[in-house]
Protein backbone atom coordinates (compact mmCIF):
# COMPACT_ATOMS: atom_id res chain seq x y z
CA UNK A 1 0.00 0.00 0.00
CA UNK A 2 1.58 3.23 -1.39
CA UNK A 3 1.43 6.49 1.15
CA UNK A 4 -1.04 9.00 -0.27
CA UNK A 5 -1.50 11.69 2.18
CA UNK A 6 0.16 12.19 6.16
CA UNK A 7 -2.57 12.17 8.49
CA UNK A 8 -2.74 16.22 9.94
CA UNK A 9 -4.23 15.82 13.38
CA UNK A 10 -3.25 18.76 15.35
CA UNK A 11 -1.94 19.21 18.74
CA UNK A 12 -5.10 20.44 20.52
CA UNK A 13 -5.84 16.95 20.67
CA UNK A 14 -5.40 15.30 24.11
CA UNK A 15 -2.57 12.37 24.53
CA UNK A 16 -4.16 8.99 25.80
CA UNK A 17 -1.87 6.36 27.51
CA UNK A 18 -2.04 3.91 24.74
CA UNK A 19 -0.07 6.38 22.53
CA UNK A 20 -3.35 7.88 20.65
CA UNK A 21 -4.74 11.77 20.51
CA UNK A 22 -8.26 12.60 20.98
CA UNK A 23 -9.45 14.84 18.62
CA UNK A 24 -12.64 17.05 18.47
CA UNK A 25 -13.41 18.45 15.22
CA UNK A 26 -15.72 21.08 13.59
CA UNK A 27 -17.78 19.26 10.83
CA UNK A 28 -20.73 21.37 8.94
CA UNK A 29 -21.44 23.17 12.46
CA UNK A 30 -21.19 19.89 14.66
CA UNK A 31 -18.49 18.83 16.70
CA UNK A 32 -17.34 15.21 15.92
CA UNK A 33 -15.19 13.07 18.20
CA UNK A 34 -12.00 11.11 16.76
CA UNK A 35 -9.68 9.45 17.89
CA UNK A 36 -5.97 9.08 15.70
CA UNK A 37 -2.88 6.72 16.16
CA UNK A 38 0.45 8.38 16.34
CA UNK A 39 1.87 7.02 13.50
CA UNK A 40 1.00 9.18 10.61
CA UNK A 41 2.38 7.67 7.62
CA UNK A 42 0.67 5.72 4.65
CA UNK A 43 -3.04 5.90 3.83
CA UNK A 44 -4.69 6.17 6.55
CA UNK A 45 -7.40 3.75 7.49
CA UNK A 46 -10.41 4.82 8.94
CA UNK A 47 -13.08 2.41 11.24
CA UNK A 48 -16.66 2.82 10.45
CA UNK A 49 -18.79 2.01 13.10
CA UNK A 50 -22.29 0.29 12.81
CA UNK A 51 -25.48 1.43 14.18
CA UNK A 52 -25.87 2.80 17.53
CA UNK A 53 -22.78 2.11 18.83
CA UNK A 54 -19.64 4.38 18.59
CA UNK A 55 -16.07 3.83 17.44
CA UNK A 56 -14.95 2.49 21.00
CA UNK A 57 -15.55 -1.29 19.69
CA UNK A 58 -12.85 -0.81 16.48
CA UNK A 59 -10.43 0.13 18.89
CA UNK A 60 -9.11 -3.28 19.56
CA UNK A 61 -8.27 -3.92 15.67
CA UNK A 62 -7.24 -0.41 14.98
CA UNK A 63 -4.20 -0.42 17.58
CA UNK A 64 -3.19 -3.88 15.92
CA UNK A 65 -3.05 -1.53 13.06
CA UNK A 66 -1.54 0.97 13.91
CA UNK A 67 2.50 -0.36 13.95
CA UNK A 68 1.85 0.35 10.53
CA UNK A 69 -0.02 3.09 9.44
CA UNK A 70 -2.21 5.76 10.53
CA UNK A 71 -5.27 5.22 12.15
CA UNK A 72 -8.08 7.22 12.40
CA UNK A 73 -11.58 6.23 13.97
CA UNK A 74 -14.14 8.56 14.24
CA UNK A 75 -17.76 8.93 16.04
CA UNK A 76 -20.15 9.82 13.42
CA UNK A 77 -22.36 12.61 14.37
CA UNK A 78 -24.94 11.51 17.00
CA UNK A 79 -22.34 8.52 18.26
CA UNK A 80 -20.37 8.61 21.21
CA UNK A 81 -18.22 11.77 21.98
CA UNK A 82 -19.78 13.68 18.81
CA UNK A 83 -22.49 15.85 19.18
CA UNK A 84 -26.34 15.45 18.70
CA UNK A 85 -27.93 16.72 15.41
CA UNK A 86 -31.63 17.24 15.38
CA UNK A 87 -32.35 13.59 13.95
CA UNK A 88 -31.25 10.78 13.25
CA UNK A 89 -28.53 10.38 10.47
CA UNK A 90 -29.61 7.48 7.29
CA UNK A 91 -27.52 5.98 6.31
CA UNK A 92 -26.63 8.15 2.83
CA UNK A 93 -26.44 11.37 5.65
CA UNK A 94 -23.57 9.29 7.06
CA UNK A 95 -21.70 8.49 4.64
CA UNK A 96 -21.87 12.59 3.64
CA UNK A 97 -20.46 13.00 7.22
CA UNK A 98 -17.57 10.50 6.65
CA UNK A 99 -16.67 12.59 3.69
CA UNK A 100 -16.18 15.53 5.59
CA UNK A 101 -14.63 14.07 8.59
CA UNK A 102 -12.06 13.10 5.90
CA UNK A 103 -12.00 16.45 4.14
CA UNK A 104 -11.36 18.12 8.01
CA UNK A 105 -8.49 15.59 8.49
CA UNK A 106 -7.45 16.67 4.95
CA UNK A 107 -7.32 13.01 3.94
CA UNK A 108 -7.21 12.86 0.49
CA UNK A 109 -7.55 9.16 0.08
CA UNK A 110 -8.66 6.46 3.03
CA UNK A 111 -8.97 2.66 3.43
CA UNK A 112 -12.35 2.27 4.91
CA UNK A 113 -12.78 -0.27 7.39
CA UNK A 114 -16.39 -0.45 7.59
CA UNK A 115 -18.33 -2.70 10.31
CA UNK A 116 -22.07 -4.20 10.31
CA UNK A 117 -24.02 -0.39 9.05
CA UNK A 118 -20.15 0.55 8.67
CA UNK A 119 -19.74 -1.05 5.62
CA UNK A 120 -22.82 0.36 4.48
CA UNK A 121 -21.88 3.96 5.43
CA UNK A 122 -18.46 2.92 3.35
CA UNK A 123 -19.79 1.39 0.27
CA UNK A 124 -22.01 4.99 0.22
CA UNK A 125 -18.73 6.87 0.03
CA UNK A 126 -16.84 4.78 -2.21
CA UNK A 127 -19.67 4.47 -4.82
CA UNK A 128 -19.98 8.35 -3.96
CA UNK A 129 -16.73 9.69 -4.55
CA UNK A 130 -13.95 6.17 -5.41
CA UNK A 131 -11.52 9.08 -5.82
CA UNK A 132 -11.23 9.34 -1.96
CA UNK A 133 -10.89 5.72 -1.38
CA UNK A 134 -7.68 3.45 -2.10
CA UNK A 135 -9.46 0.33 -0.63
CA UNK A 136 -12.66 -0.83 0.95
CA UNK A 137 -12.69 -3.27 4.15
CA UNK A 138 -16.03 -5.07 4.60
CA UNK A 139 -16.31 -6.44 8.15
CA UNK A 140 -19.32 -8.22 9.01
CA UNK A 141 -21.87 -6.51 6.30
CA UNK A 142 -24.99 -6.12 6.72
CA UNK A 143 -28.29 -5.81 5.07
CA UNK A 144 -30.67 -6.79 2.32
CA UNK A 145 -32.96 -9.74 1.81
CA UNK A 146 -31.04 -11.88 4.36
CA UNK A 147 -32.01 -9.34 7.22
CA UNK A 148 -35.38 -9.37 5.68
CA UNK A 149 -38.57 -8.64 7.41
CA UNK A 150 -37.33 -6.89 10.31
CA UNK A 151 -38.59 -8.86 13.31
CA UNK A 152 -36.09 -11.83 11.73
CA UNK A 153 -33.10 -9.31 11.33
CA UNK A 154 -34.21 -8.15 15.58
CA UNK A 155 -33.98 -12.06 16.83
CA UNK A 156 -31.12 -12.36 14.38
CA UNK A 157 -29.36 -9.52 16.61
CA UNK A 158 -30.44 -11.22 19.83
CA UNK A 159 -28.93 -14.33 19.01
CA UNK A 160 -25.73 -12.42 17.99
CA UNK A 161 -25.94 -10.44 21.17
CA UNK A 162 -25.52 -13.99 23.09
CA UNK A 163 -22.19 -15.17 21.05
CA UNK A 164 -20.67 -11.75 21.49
CA UNK A 165 -17.80 -11.25 24.07
CA UNK A 166 -19.23 -10.34 27.62
CA UNK A 167 -16.34 -8.00 27.47
CA UNK A 168 -18.04 -5.46 25.22
CA UNK A 169 -21.14 -5.31 27.09
CA UNK A 170 -19.51 -2.57 29.19
CA UNK A 171 -18.32 -0.92 25.76
CA UNK A 172 -21.96 -1.31 24.17
CA UNK A 173 -24.62 -0.74 26.60
CA UNK A 174 -23.88 2.84 27.53
CA UNK A 175 -23.74 3.69 23.40
CA UNK A 176 -26.81 1.89 22.83
CA UNK A 177 -28.63 3.43 26.00
CA UNK A 178 -27.54 7.02 24.76
CA UNK A 179 -28.28 6.29 20.94
CA UNK A 180 -31.69 5.01 22.09
CA UNK A 181 -33.91 2.18 21.42
CA UNK A 182 -36.48 3.92 18.91
CA UNK A 183 -33.87 5.42 17.32
CA UNK A 184 -31.93 2.14 17.03
CA UNK A 185 -34.71 0.54 15.69
CA UNK A 186 -35.82 3.24 13.31
CA UNK A 187 -32.09 2.91 11.70
CA UNK A 188 -31.83 -0.98 12.08
CA UNK A 189 -34.80 -0.70 10.05
CA UNK A 190 -33.33 1.43 7.29
CA UNK A 191 -30.11 -1.01 7.20
CA UNK A 192 -32.13 -4.14 6.45
CA UNK A 193 -33.82 -2.27 3.41
CA UNK A 194 -30.05 -1.31 2.49
CA UNK A 195 -28.74 -3.44 -1.19
CA UNK A 196 -26.16 -4.88 0.73
CA UNK A 197 -24.78 -7.01 -2.02
CA UNK A 198 -25.58 -4.93 -5.20
CA UNK A 199 -23.77 -2.53 -3.78
CA UNK A 200 -20.91 -4.59 -2.98
CA UNK A 201 -20.30 -6.13 -6.55
CA UNK A 202 -20.72 -3.20 -8.06
CA UNK A 203 -18.00 -1.39 -5.66
CA UNK A 204 -15.83 0.18 -7.94
CA UNK A 205 -12.66 -0.05 -5.56
CA UNK A 206 -10.95 -3.17 -4.67
CA UNK A 207 -12.72 -4.93 -1.78
CA UNK A 208 -11.76 -7.49 1.10
CA UNK A 209 -15.36 -8.90 2.46
CA UNK A 210 -14.62 -10.53 6.12
CA UNK A 211 -17.27 -12.62 7.45
CA UNK A 212 -17.91 -14.52 10.71
CA UNK A 213 -19.01 -18.56 10.25
CA UNK A 214 -21.03 -17.33 14.16
CA UNK A 215 -22.42 -14.36 12.81
CA UNK A 216 -26.46 -15.00 12.27
CA UNK A 217 -26.85 -11.18 11.02
CA UNK A 218 -24.64 -12.37 7.48
CA UNK A 219 -24.94 -16.03 7.41
CA UNK A 220 -21.20 -16.92 6.02
CA UNK A 221 -22.40 -20.02 4.00
CA UNK A 222 -25.46 -18.75 2.02
CA UNK A 223 -23.51 -14.99 1.42
CA UNK A 224 -20.21 -16.94 0.12
CA UNK A 225 -22.43 -18.66 -2.55
CA UNK A 226 -24.21 -15.45 -3.73
CA UNK A 227 -21.17 -13.62 -3.90
CA UNK A 228 -19.23 -16.52 -5.14
CA UNK A 229 -21.46 -16.64 -8.06
CA UNK A 230 -21.87 -13.09 -8.75
CA UNK A 231 -17.57 -12.55 -8.26
CA UNK A 232 -16.31 -9.80 -9.31
CA UNK A 233 -12.52 -9.84 -10.02
CA UNK A 234 -12.23 -6.76 -7.73
CA UNK A 235 -13.36 -9.13 -4.70
CA UNK A 236 -11.57 -10.71 -2.21
CA UNK A 237 -13.72 -12.88 0.73
CA UNK A 238 -12.05 -14.12 3.81
CA UNK A 239 -13.78 -16.39 6.67
CA UNK A 240 -13.55 -16.75 10.51
CA UNK A 241 -15.37 -19.31 11.34
CA UNK A 242 -15.07 -18.77 15.11
CA UNK A 243 -16.47 -15.05 14.74
CA UNK A 244 -19.26 -13.40 15.52
CA UNK A 245 -20.36 -10.07 14.11
CA UNK A 246 -18.45 -7.43 16.22
CA UNK A 247 -15.50 -9.26 15.17
CA UNK A 248 -13.77 -5.86 15.02
CA UNK A 249 -13.52 -6.07 19.07
CA UNK A 250 -13.75 -9.76 19.67
CA UNK A 251 -11.05 -11.37 17.04
CA UNK A 252 -8.65 -8.25 16.81
CA UNK A 253 -5.70 -10.33 15.82
CA UNK A 254 -6.78 -12.24 13.43
CA UNK A 255 -9.22 -9.49 11.75
CA UNK A 256 -5.57 -7.44 11.51
CA UNK A 257 -3.69 -9.96 10.41
CA UNK A 258 -6.15 -10.59 7.42
CA UNK A 259 -6.56 -7.09 6.83
CA UNK A 260 -2.69 -6.00 6.84
CA UNK A 261 -2.00 -9.34 4.07
CA UNK A 262 -4.86 -8.00 2.06
CA UNK A 263 -2.60 -4.61 1.95
CA UNK A 264 0.33 -6.05 1.04
CA UNK A 265 -0.96 -7.86 -1.84
CA UNK A 266 -0.24 -11.23 -0.07
CA UNK A 267 -3.53 -12.59 1.01
CA UNK A 268 -3.30 -15.94 -0.68
CA UNK A 269 -5.31 -19.13 0.29
CA UNK A 270 -1.79 -20.77 1.19
CA UNK A 271 -0.15 -17.10 2.00
CA UNK A 272 0.69 -17.89 5.91
CA UNK A 273 -3.16 -16.45 6.94
CA UNK A 274 -3.69 -15.91 10.87
CA UNK A 275 -4.77 -18.97 12.60
CA UNK A 276 -8.63 -20.09 11.84
CA UNK A 277 -8.55 -18.30 8.81
CA UNK A 278 -9.78 -19.43 5.49
CA UNK A 279 -10.01 -17.24 2.36
CA UNK A 280 -13.30 -18.21 0.35
CA UNK A 281 -12.86 -15.64 -2.76
CA UNK A 282 -8.76 -15.39 -3.53
CA UNK A 283 -9.04 -12.23 -6.24
CA UNK A 284 -8.05 -9.36 -5.00
CA UNK A 285 -8.35 -7.37 -7.81
CA UNK A 286 -5.92 -4.96 -7.09
CA UNK A 287 -4.04 -3.49 -9.79
CA UNK A 288 -0.41 -3.15 -9.73
CA UNK A 289 1.10 -0.62 -7.64
CA UNK A 290 4.08 1.10 -8.68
Amino acid sequence: MTGVSALPCDNSGVLTDDGWVTEHLRVGGSTIGCRCSIDRTGVPIVHVHGFAISGAYLMPTARALAHRWSNVVPDLPGYGRSERPDRVLDISALAEALTAVLDALEIEKAVLVGNSMGCAISLEVAHAAPERVDRLVLVSPAGGVHNQPLVRALGQLARDGLRENPRMLPVAVPDYVRFGPLNGLRLFRDLTHYPSLERLVRTPVPTLVVLGGRDPLMPAPARVREVARLSPEHLTVALLPDAAHAMNFSHPDELAGTIELWLDDALREDGGLPDGVRVVIPHGGAPPRP
